[in-house]
């Protein structure tokens, strides 16, 4: 995904909620999440237990690079074998055009798993989308900087915050650490894809690890494989680990989380 595309993804989601704002408007959104009965619960504790492996599973159907990774799974099922299986957390892809992804997917698993810790994984450029992780049932949500900017990022996570979101803030070099560190995130995600042209190596989590203060909640994501690849990041001084396409690609990706836990 070359730095253009992402941009490009980012406009294609503004131009979405454009429209549908034009159906429902940001006022009778916030209402509308307003009379829901959930509120978001604390998404961070889990991640500051110390001796556990601490994994945010990803349900994704599709992806830019990997096109269509498991299209037939239900996200009510695999949600269901995640949690079985020890998942700390719950991404869930909601973009639709290049992810195949659905706000429904949320509400369905919300309903089922109300305890559940849920990652709404999009790409957030609108404070409109804020207010539908809130009524969809979210958790947390992810701001990408390199996408956003600092003064864009530091204002949706400063929105978010207010309403009890929890911000996962992803960076994935230097000059994205820096911004991302400024925001005081509640947890600071790196990673190891490159969104400009898709490679993927570990070593950006161990090479940014090193600018990263010890006080801060640390989440490494992608390209994350095996308990090895676990444990050696652990060692570093991550507390978690989003992990997707990996378990997806299997078709039974509940048993593949349970394999990358347990060894």
């Amino acid at each position: 995904m070359s730095e253009s595309i992402l941009h490009k993804i980012g406009a294609t989601v503004q131009r979405r909620i454009d429209d549908l704002k034009t159906t429902t408007s940001l006022a009778e959104l916030k209402e509308q999440a307003g009379k829901r009965s959930y509120k978001p619960q604390d998404f961070t504790a889990p991640f500051r237990e110390a001796d556990r492996v601490s994994v945010i599973a990803e349900f994704k159907r599709a992806s830019p690079s990997k096109g269509d990774i498991a299209p037939e799974l239900k996200p009510l099922d695999v949600a269901g074998q995640y949690l079985d299986a020890g998942a700390t957390a719950l991404s869930i892809l909601t973009e639709p055009s290049y992810f195949r992804g659905d706000l429904d997917y949320i509400r369905q698993i919300r309903s089922a798993h109300p305890k559940a810790r849920i990652l709404m994984k999009d790409f957030f450029v609108d404070e409109y989308q804020l207010y539908q992780a809130l009524d969809a049932g979210a958790d947390a949500i992810l701001i990408i900087v390199g996408l956003l900017g600092k003064e864009r990022a530091l204002e949706l996570h400063s929105q978010a915050q207010d309403l009890g979101l929890t911000t996962l803030v992803e960076v994935h070099d230097e000059q994205e650490l820096a911004c991302g560190l400024s925001l005081q995130p509640d947890l600071l995600g790196v990673n190891n894809r490159d969104l400009r042209d898709l490679s993927i190596t570990l070593e950006t989590s161990r090479r940014l690890k090193k600018l990263i203060p010890d006080d801060q909640l640390a989440i490494s994501e992608s390209g994350i494989e095996t308990l090895s690849d676990i444990k050696s990041l652990q060692s570093i001084g991550y507390q978690g680990f989003l992990v997707g396409t990996s378990l997806m690609k299997t078709g039974t990706p509940g048993s593949a989380l349970k394999k990358l836990i347990e060894g």
